[in-house]
């Protein structure tokens, strides 16, 4: 029998979100989740449990996301795993977006992120535990033509939780990143990806990966309902991984990733390590 944990979810009206707070509010765990839009958020769940704590934030605002982790403290006494899953993808080359464009897509993907773990960090540290799992992508990882800027984001997010590991481990928080692959959510439609508003013609062969990609909405391989049962089985682990690939697709794309760097990096190897000084 799991002993119930409290649970901050981010990004909770859809995908995986959605899927994560219906499974743990049927297992009888609290949680708290937050979209921007609560009715959409209330009507999604269809809960009126005392477990469910429906929660209105801009993760942007960092005020906003502090008033969202001070009621759920408030309401549950303590926090124990924070899922960082709120975000949307953006296409279109680093030329065709424009700088609004750019810094809309780090605030909700990369500064949101970076806005919940700053305030939720103090009650984790008093308490000597928690479980912060980040939603990143395998475009982090291995991205692919077309999504630049979605993937320097997943990128940050990757980076950030890299380091957030080694510095709250001494506390007896664990830190995982996750990078799933294509999974059948609400992803590929309008409300979760955009598109670069101002478009240019030569980049024809962009236009042709984003078309392929939305051709993928409702076919994708992932289950999300799996997806979401195997970051609750992850919250349960006595040693978490930092990392979790999620979809064979996720795996083979990290995988060739590997050997890509390897073969890289050891292409100049000599040259690498010539640089030291010699007085």
């Amino acid at each position: 029998m799991k002993t119930n944990k409290v649970w901050f979810i981010t990004g909770a009206s859809k995908g995986f979100g959605l899927s994560l707070v219906k499974q743990l509010l049927a297992q009888g765990q609290p949680v708290a989740a937050t979209s921007r839009n609560i009715d959409d958020l209330k009507q999604a769940v269809g809960s009126n449990s005392s477990l469910f704590l429906p929660l209105q934030v801009e993760l942007a605002n960092e005020e906003s996301v502090k008033n969202a982790i001070v009621e759920t403290h408030n309401t549950f006494g303590r926090i124990d795993v924070v899922v960082n899953n709120a975000g949307y993808g953006i296409g279109g080359s680093i030329e065709e977006l424009t700088d609004e464009e750019t810094r809309h897509s780090f605030d909700v993907n990369v500064f949101g992120t970076l806005n919940v773990i700053r305030k939720v960090m103090p009650y984790l540290r008093e308490q000597k535990s928690g479980h912060i799992i980040n939603l990143s992508s395998i475009a982090g990882i291995a991205p692919g033509m077309g999504w630049a800027v979605y993937a320097a984001a997943k990128f940050s997010v990757i980076g950030l939780s890299e380091v957030l590991w080694q510095d709250v481990k001494d506390f007896g928080i664990n830190v995982t990143v996750v990078a799933p692959g294509a999974f059948r959510t609400s992803f590929l439609t309008p409300e979760s990806l955009v598109l670069a508003k101002n478009p240019i013609d030569e980049y024809t062969a962009v236009r042709d990966v984003h078309a392929r990609y939305l051709q993928m909405d409702g076919k994708q391989a992932g289950d999300p309902e799996k997806g979401a049962k195997a970051l609750i089985d992850l919250a349960y682990e006595e040693h978490p991984p930092l990392y979790l690939l999620l979809g064979s697709d996720a795996y083979d794309r990290a995988m060739s990733k590997l050997e890509q760097l390897e073969k890289e990096f050891r292409l100049n190897e000599e040259l690498s390590k010539s640089m030291a000084y010699h007085g």
